[in-house]
């Protein structure tokens, strides 16, 4: 019962109480901070890393030679047998060519 009074007229924020112009702001806390200093220095890790990389021009050379083979693949998807086995390319017009009667405006 007393519970329930002190709760009844506890003052509070209307509403929701973290949206509008009387919302509830959490204290930015020590851990707060720590953690977005940490997520700072990740990512400047980051930045680090893909502005040095870490193979050379030289020695990065050739080392996507097996995936040739899906270019190989796709050149075989172009060969005349394969594309007669698929449909032809349809475009608007052909799609509504049978509304042009005539050209003419009266």
């Amino acid at each position: 019962m007393h519970l329930t009074l002190i709760n009844f007229f506890k003052k509070t924020v209307p509403g929701h109480i973290f949206r509008g112009k009387r919302r509830l702001v959490k204290p930015v806390g020590r851990r707060a901070m720590e953690t977005l200093r940490r997520e700072y220095e990740r990512e400047e890790q980051v930045m680090l890393l893909l502005r040095h990389p870490y193979l050379t021009l030289e020695e990065s050379h050739g080392h996507v030679k097996h995936l040739q083979k899906s270019e190989v693949k796709i050149t075989n998807w172009n060969d005349a047998t394969t594309l007669k086995k698929m449909k032809p390319h349809v475009t608007w017009e052909d799609r509504l060519n049978h509304l042009r009667v005539k050209e003419s405006w009266d």
